[in-house]
């Protein structure tokens, strides 16, 4: 199981109405990197900050650290 979620993060698109190529662009996400968000896959803080800032949002925002008993 992955140790961080991003669900936060594409719902935040759905809220923005942004599709995945348009955040992909203003955020200058790579398709590779976008991929490992979709599965919830460890990206760099370059990119996290990135995303906030072209989001305009928070780290908490986005990203969830999942919990070590969900790990299990």
């Amino acid at each position: 199981m992955n140790n961080v979620c991003y669900n936060n993060l594409f719902k935040l698109l759905i809220d923005k109405e942004l599709k995945k190529s348009e955040f992909a662009k203003l955020c200058n996400i790579s398709a590779p990197t976008l991929s490992k968000l979709s599965k919830n896959e460890y990206v760099s803080m370059d990119i996290l900050v990135r995303i906030c800032r072209g989001l305009d949002c928070t780290l908490d925002d986005i990203v969830e650290i999942v919990p070590l008993k969900e790990n299990v």
